[in-house]
C-alpha cells in the first residue's frame, strides 16, 4: 500500500520526481492504441476537455483523439492557457451553452487536475446543459495551499490561493454525476485533495501512475470511456471487480482525509 502523502501540505520532492513517469504514460498510450478497441463505445455525445494549469487545448488532444475513436463529439474548451482566474468561467460558460445548443444534448466535462476545478463550477452553473463532471487529479477540497504547482497558480494568476470564500465554493459537490480519479502517488497535490465523498451520483476511480499523466493513462482512459458510455439518466458506480482490481485499486481501502487544514 502507498503510503499517503499529508493532505495538509505539498507532496514530498520524492513523488514530485516520480511525475517524470508521465513521459512513460505517454509512451503507453501510443503502444496502448490497438487495444482501445476494447474500451467502451460511445453514443456519440459532445464531450468538453479542459487542460491543467497552465496548459491549453493542444495538452489534451491525446485525450480528445482517443474520445473521438470511441465515437464522441469532442472538444477542447477554447479558452486559451488555463491561468486558474475565475474569470475564465464566463466564457466557458459561453462555450458549453454552445456545444449543448449545437448538439441538442447535455455536455460530459472532463477537467484535468486545475482544469476539474472549472468543469465542476460549470456543471453547478448549469446543471442542465451538463450530462456529467469528470476530474482528474483535481484538488478542490483542503488546504489550497497544500500543492507543488502553487507558486505557478499565483504567478499565472495574480492572486494568492488563500480565499476562504473560494475554497468553500470549490469544495462544494456538483448536481450532476460527478466522477473523480485521482493517485495516491501524485506528485502535485495530495490525493485526499482530489476525493469526494461517495455518494447516489458521486464516486471515486483510483489509478496507479503520475499527476502529469492522467490524460494519457491508458488505464484512465478505459475507466473514462466506461463513465461516458452509460446511458444518459442511468448512471450507475463504477464496477471494478474481476480483472478490473488489478488495475483499479479499492479507494475506499484507506478513508480519503477531506477536512481542510487548520
Amino acid at each position: 500500500m502507498t503510503t499517503a502523502p499529508d493532505p495538509s501540505a505539498a507532496p514530498s520532492k520524492f513523488l514530485l520526481a516520480l511525475e517524470a513517469r508521465a513521459f512513460f504514460e505517454l509512451g503507453a498510450y501510443v503502444a496502448a492504441w490497438p487495444l482501445y478497441n476494447l474500451a467502451a463505445k460511445g453514443d456519440g455525445h459532445p464531450v468538453m476537455t479542459l487542460p491543467g494549469l497552465a496548459g491549453d487545448d493542444p495538452s489534451t488532444y491525446a485525450l480528445r483523439s482517443f474520445l473521438r475513436g470511441r465515437g464522441y463529439r469532442a472538444h477542447g474548451w477554447h479558452a486559451g492557457r488555463n491561468t486558474g482566474k475565475v474569470e475564465l468561467l464566463e466564457p466557458l460558460l459561453e462555450r458549453l451553452h454552445k456545444l449543448n445548443t449545437r448538439y441538442g444534448r447535455p455536455v460530459s466535462l472532463i477537467g484535468w487536475s486545475a482544469g476539474g476545478l472549472f468543469a465542476r463550477e460549470l456543471a453547478k452553473q448549469a446543471p442542465k446543459a451538463v450530462r456529467q463532471v469528470i476530474t482528474l487529479g483535481s484538488p478542490f477540497a483542503g488546504n489550497p495551499r497544500a500543492s507543488n504547482a502553487r507558486r505557478v497558480y499565483e504567478w499565472l494568476s495574480g492572486k494568492k490561493d488563500d480565499d476562504p470564500a473560494l475554497s468553500e465554493r470549490l469544495r462544494g459537490t456538483p448536481p450532476v454525476p460527478t466522477t473523480c480519479i485521482f493517485t495516491r502517488t501524485d506528485g502535485v497535490v495530495p490525493w485526499q485533495r482530489c476525493v469526494e465523498v461517495p455518494g447516489d451520483q458521486v464516486e471515486n476511480i483510483e489509478v496507479e501512475g503520475s499527476h502529469s499523466g492522467l490524460g494519457h493513462n491508458p488505464v484512465v482512459l478505459f475507466a473514462i470511456a466506461d463513465r461516458l458510455a452509460q446511458k444518459e439518466g442511468l448512471w450507475t458506480p463504477f464496477d471494478r471487480r474481476g480483472l478490473r482490481s488489478f488495475f483499479y485499486p479499492d479507494p475506499q481501502r484507506r478513508a480519503p482525509s477531506l477536512a481542510p487544514a487548520e
